[in-house]
């Protein structure tokens, strides 16, 4: 591995944790999510600086080319938050469900205790 190369994996691994770290920071990233962008960001730096430990790991598990490994884990990580985040608009979509179903009832109650109080408002001959 060229010193560029390696200069430029430890640097693009420091600026996808520090731009994690920044975010939640700033209250726009939640830390249930965070959670595993700061775990790939620090993979990412662990292999950009020790890249003999990726390749020690990849003749472990039996991998022919270390980049095939990182690719694989990368797939993983993205597969585990997308169903972090499946499962938590599921919960979103049942809450939205339930909250238009209350918001209908809450109409509808609203409109029968109008029309308790006052049942010549909805006749236009009654207003003249």
């Amino acid at each position: 591995m060229s010193t560029m190369t390696y200069l430029l994996s430890i640097g693009a691994a420091v600026i996808a944790l520090v731009s994690v770290i920044e975010l939640l920071r700033r209250r726009r990233l939640r830390e249930r999510h965070a959670i595993w962008w700061i775990l790939a960001a620090t993979l990412a730096l662990i292999g950009a600086v020790f890249p003999a430990s990726v390749a020690w790991l990849a003749a472990v598990l039996g991998v022919g080319v270390p980049s095939n490994l990182a690719f694989f884990v990368s797939i993983v990580l993205l597969f585990l938050v997308n169903l972090q985040h499946s499962a938590e608009l599921t919960d979103l979509e049942d809450k939205t469900r339930t909250l238009a179903e209350e918001s209908a009832l809450q109409k509808v109650r609203l409109e029968r205790l109008e029309e308790r109080t006052d049942p010549k408002r909805d006749r236009p001959d009654a207003r003249a």
